[in-house]
Formats: structure tokens, sequence, C-alpha cells
């Protein structure tokens, strides 16, 4: 949901969420701040691999390989190789958009502090022994409540994952250069030497390990992608197990290796074998108490609850008539023996009462056994279904959808760069107009803006400090002093700032609008108009409600929005930023198969906003809505008169340049 500044937790509580787990980009100090101003619990992300974009708004994955992030689906786009180019030349290259993984020890007593609930740690796809090391970790930190921290802990949790080692992701108030790291994208381990002999006949190398290695770790070598498990110490001519700081000989390796290479590892046998051992002796159980009634000539009956809430039990009255015992009688310890085998349930007896009759006789012991089986399965079926959610009816709209056929389409025109040199009063056919906010407050732009009949103001994706301050300064003299028909908003957040003008709202497509359900409950909030997700397919399309919709028919999507910036490696402007976003050039991400995806800095916010390399372009008769958006960077007003023609009969583009986007995918 991108929740990223104070407004979107303060709209989220007023809806009825508990909880609200915050963007991962911000700072120490707008967490607290928003901690200090809102009644929700507070989530923070901690530990693990960082999206490099905003969660929420990267559709890279899916524009490009059918892999949806917003569904859990990511293919990771992100931690491939690219080219930065400026205009045709490189100006980098590596995995330029690879993040490391972050690590907050440093800031768990901070944060905890400031009034943050719960801390989120990353675990998609990882080991039991990763989850062990640093849920132990951070149970530490937590509990101790220190920000003393110990670096063998550090060491720790780097030999369990890391790229490049660890950043603080943007917990820092100050600007990060170590938010991305370019050499590789994978599991960086841990150094523990250099090669100082390679002996291929005989295929050792020889080293002099920094860190304890022993029989079982597995390494990798300089630039070698093979993994190797050692398998064999030779110090003195004596085989070892372990060894540190000593020159010895590592066996059977066999690669592409030179000396001077560097050596990881990325898998610590000892490491391992501790977090086993930590993790195969937990089995939680949720404690309870049990009542059994055995007497003579009458039914056995039985009841369990939950210990900490009687309230939740089962009880029942077997066909068991216990007789009594002519010899051998049953025992109360037999009795306590046989029904207390709670085996692989998720419970164990905290208390067990046995109200039983002396001298008597069970005919099949077994049956207490079966008894037993009953209850846990009972009670545990009872705990599942109180805990699903009950959702709430939702009142959708009724109107039916139903395909244009004329060429009565309304078309809203996004001019994501305004242009000095182009004379816009040549644009036909535009019913809606999109101007993005910036240009409003510029000086250079007020004369463009003015000779417009009229416009929606354009909220940028992302709003935090320097935004929420321009927009409160100054949207109260954009409304007086520029024909305003509506605003375009991109988060629930910012309808705080826009509620109180009375114009239409139109919710752009990063609500992430993929059923009617939220269409309706956003129409509830009092958006007018809203702008369907992109990923959605024809199928998909055909079901949502036509009823003040609008889908993106033509334009370079926009497919992650960064809080970091790829031209000044930075996450926020700094003074020593090589400000290449005021140069007069164009930038681009260039992929491993030669297609380019569009670079637009915005140095209000340090946001940037990366396009899809491939121009949508989608025929308005496979899509059953009314209103069709037009999103435009760099076309001239002529293209743009034609691209509206296009739309307005029906008509797509094709070619090399042009995708259909996920129209006939399933995502």
């Amino acid at each position: 949901m991108t929740v990223h500044n104070l407004e979107g937790v303060l709209a989220l509580q007023k809806l009825g969420f508990k909880r609200v787990v915050l963007a991962r980009e911000l700072s120490i100090n707008e967490i607290e701040h928003i901690c200090k101003n809102s009644d929700v619990e507070i989530e923070v992300f901690v530990h693990g691999a960082l999206c490099i974009s905003y969660s929420g708004r990267c559709l890279i994955s899916s524009v490009i390989g059918g892999r949806s992030g917003n569904r859990g689906k990511c293919a990771q786009a992100c931690r491939l190789p690219y080219k930065l180019l400026q205009d045709d030349k490189i100006i980098d290259n590596g995995y330029l958009l690879s993040a490391r993984d972050i690590c907050s020890l440093d800031y768990i007593k901070k944060l905890i502090e400031i009034g943050v609930d719960s801390f989120k740690i990353e675990g998609r796809m990882k080991s039991p022994e990763y989850v062990s090391i640093v849920t132990k970790t951070y149970r530490h930190y937590i509990d101790t409540f220190t920000s003393d921290i110990n670096k063998q802990d550090i060491k720790n949790l780097s030999q369990t994952f890391n790229r490049g080692g660890f950043s603080h992701g943007h917990l820092s108030n100050e600007p990060s250069n170590k938010l991305v790291y370019p050499v590789k994208p994978n599991n960086a381990g841990i150094f523990i030497g250099t090669v100082s002999k390679f002996n291929s006949k005989k295929s050792y190398i020889t080293t002099i390990p920094k860190e304890e290695i022993s029989i079982g770790d597995t390494i990798i070598i300089g630039k070698d992608e093979n993994k190797y498990t050692i398998s064999e110490l030779i110090f003195n001519n004596q085989n070892i197990k372990t060894c540190i700081n000593q020159r010895v000989e590592i066996g059977r390796i066999k690669g592409k290796i030179n000396i001077g290479d560097s050596i990881y590892r990325i898998h610590s046998k000892k490491l391992s074998n501790l977090a086993q051992t930590s993790y195969s002796k937990e089995f939680v159980k949720t404690p309870i108490t049990g009542e059994l009634t055995i007497k003579k000539d009458y039914n056995i009956t039985a009841k369990i609850s939950l210990t900490n809430n009687p309230n939740i039990y089962i009880y029942k009255e077997t066909d068991i008539i216990p007789q009594k015992a002519l010899t051998n009688p049953i025992t109360r310890e037999r009795i306590i023996k046989q029904f207390s085998k709670t085996g692989n349930t998720p419970f164990e007896f905290s208390n067990l009462n046995i109200n039983m009759d002396n001298d008597i006789y069970i005919p099949n012991i077994s049956l207490i056994n079966e008894l037993r089986r009953n209850l846990l399965n009972s009670l545990e079926n009872i705990i599942i279904n109180n805990s699903k959610r009950k959702h709430k009816d939702i009142k959708l709209f009724d109107e039916k959808n139903s395909y244009n056929t004329d060429n009565n389409k309304q078309i809203s025109l996004l001019l994501n760069i305004l242009n000095k040199n182009y004379d816009y009063s040549k644009l036909l056919e535009v019913d809606n107009l999109y101007i993005p906010f910036k240009y409003y407050i510029m000086d250079d732009y007020k004369e463009i803006i003015k000779s417009f009949k009229s416009t929606y103001i354009y909220f940028p994706s992302i709003i935090k400090k320097n935004y929420y301050n321009l927009i409160i300064k100054n949207l109260d003299y954009i409304m007086e002093s520029f024909n305003i028909s509506g605003f375009v908003i991109s988060n629930l957040s910012d309808l705080e700032f826009v509620r109180k003008y009375n114009k239409k709202i139109v919710g752009n497509y990063t609500f992430n609008i993929y059923n009617n359900y939220t269409k309706s409950i956003l129409h509830n909030l009092g958006i007018d108009k809203t702008t369907i997700s992109p990923e959605l397919n024809k199928s998909d399309l055909n079901n949502i409600n036509s009823y003040n919709s609008e889908f993106i028919v033509y334009g370079n999507l926009p497919v992650m929005v960064l809080n970091y910036c790829p031209l000044g490696k930075l996450n926020k402007c700094s003074s020593s930023c090589s400000k290449h976003c005021l140069q007069n050039s164009k930038y681009y991400l260039k992929d491993r198969i030669g297609l380019n995806f569009r670079i637009i800095p915005d140095n209000i916010e340090t946001i940037t906003t990366i396009y899809n390399s491939k121009i949508t372009s989608i025929s308005t008769n496979d899509i059953p809505f009314k209103s069709y958006r037009i999103d435009i960077l760099d076309e001239n007003i002529d293209e743009i008169n034609n691209i509206i023609h296009n739309v307005k009969n029906g008509y797509k583009f094709s070619g090399s340049l042009y995708t259909n986007g996920n129209l006939n995918k399933i995502v």
C-alpha cells in the first residue's frame, strides 16, 4: 500500500486498521513522527533483502516477465545487470539496482524507544538456519534493550546471507551511498583470505584464513562461478578439521583460479549445526486442561479446554461404560499415561484431572486413545474456525459494463513532461488534462498552464517532507490562480490534501485496483473515478465495473519508483552529488538484451521513476470503459493528436517499440 507518511497511516486508522506496515523508505525521524501522532500499531522492516523500488510501485517483473511482485511472484529484475546511459554514452554499469541487504541491530533500541510495535524480517526462500540465526539474534537485542552490538553477531548474520555487506537501508537521517552493491547480486559470504598458491595438477589452493574454516564449509573463489564444499584441509602434510591464521592447503579445488583471488565463505558448517540444534528443539505447544470422568456403570465423559481461555473447550460423552473389575483393575496412572499423549499435535496438558472409581475395568483401552484424538482434533478445528477473518458485506455498484462502439470516448491526457517549446493550444479532443503538481509552482510554466481551459493536478507518487511542505504552502494559491477541475491522487494519504476543495478526485493506477471491492471502497471514501491497475488482463478488465473507471491504453508505463538516484548513487540529495539530474540529458538503464528503460529523477524528494522500455498500446475496442488515459513523455503535438485519433477509433500501434502489456497474459 506504500504507506509512507502520517496522513496515510491516519487514513488507514480511520478505516479500522489495527496495525500498519510502513514503507521501507522511511528514516528514523519519519517513523518517530508517525508513531507519536497515530494510535495504530506500527511495524517496520529491519533485516533482509531490500527492494530498490517502493513496494506497490514496482511493476517491472509483471510487465517484462509476466510475474507480478504485487502478487508475490517477483522475478527480481532489480538483481540483473544494467548499463547506465547518458544519452548514448555509458557512464556506469553493473548490478545498478541490486540493493544490499539491510541489518538494523544498531537501530533496534531506538526503534523500540520511539514506539515501534513490531519488526519485520525478510525470509523469502531462506533456509531454516537463516531463520533461526536471524530471529534469535534480533530477539536477543530486543529483550536486552541494548545498543552495544557484538561484532560476532554481525559476522553470524553476514554468514547467513549478505549482498556485499549490509546497509542500514533508509533508516539513517543522512544520505547513504551504500544502498546498492553493483558488483554481484547474490550471497557474498564473508571474506576468509586470498589465494597465495594454486596447484592445478594436484587441485589445491594455499591460503592463510583470517576466519576459522572447517570441513563442510562452502566457499567461493574470485570470479570462479563454482561453489566448493571444503572436504580436505592439510596443515604440515597432516589432515586437519579446522584452521585459522595458519598456512593451509584446501584440496579438491578445480576451476578458474588465480593467485591473489579473494576467498569468501558462503556457508559455515559450524554455524549451521548450532542453528539446527536450536530450532530442532523448538516445538512450542498450547497448554490445555483436561477432565476425565470414569464411573462404574456410567458413560465415560471427557472435557478439554484451553488453559489460557477456558471458554474454548470440547466436551464429549462416550459410549464406553466401565464395569467392576474381577481381576487387575485399571489404574489412575495408566489412564493418565494414555490420555496425556499429545504427540505431534499443537497441544500439551498443563493440568489433567481424573475422576474415577476404584476397582473398575474398561473393555478396550484403545478407546481412550481414540477419545483423546477426537477431542484434540475437534479443539484444533474450533481454534482455526475462530481465527478465520470475518468480512463485512460490501455494496458494489450495479451499473452494467458495456463496450464502446462509437467515438464518444473520453480521453484523459497525462503530460509527464511539459515542453516550453510546444504549442499546446493545438491539442485536439482532450477531455481531461493531467499536469504534474511541480509545474504549477514553477514560474516558467505558469503561462502554459493558464492557457489550458482546465486541468487536473497530478499529485506525485510519493509525498514526504519536501512535497508536503510545497503542497501545504502552495495548493490554495494554485486553486485560486488556475482553472482546476480536480486532482489525480496516488495514495490514500493524498485525500487529506484535496477533500476540502470539493473538486473531482481520480484515484491513480497506484492504488492497485484489481477488483470491484477496492473500487467500491475508494468510491465511498470520496474518489470519483478510479484508474484500474495495468496488471489486469482482458478477462479481469471485463469483470471490473465500468462505472467511472479509466484505463491506461497508451504510454511508457512507470515500472519502478525509487527512493534512490542511480545517477548520484544516493538515497537523499546531497551537496556531494554530481547533479546529473540538472544536466540537459536523457538517462536510461540498458538491460542485457539491449532494451532502454528511461530514468527521470525528481530532486524535490529524491524520487526516481523508471519507465518501461516499450510503449503500451491497447485498442479501446478491447476495454469496456468510457474513459481512456494516454500517458505522454516526449511525444510532440502532432504525435499526441495522432495517438488520440487512434485511441478514439479503437486503433493500436504495433511493432517492436510497442506492447499490449498484460492484456493477453495470465499474470
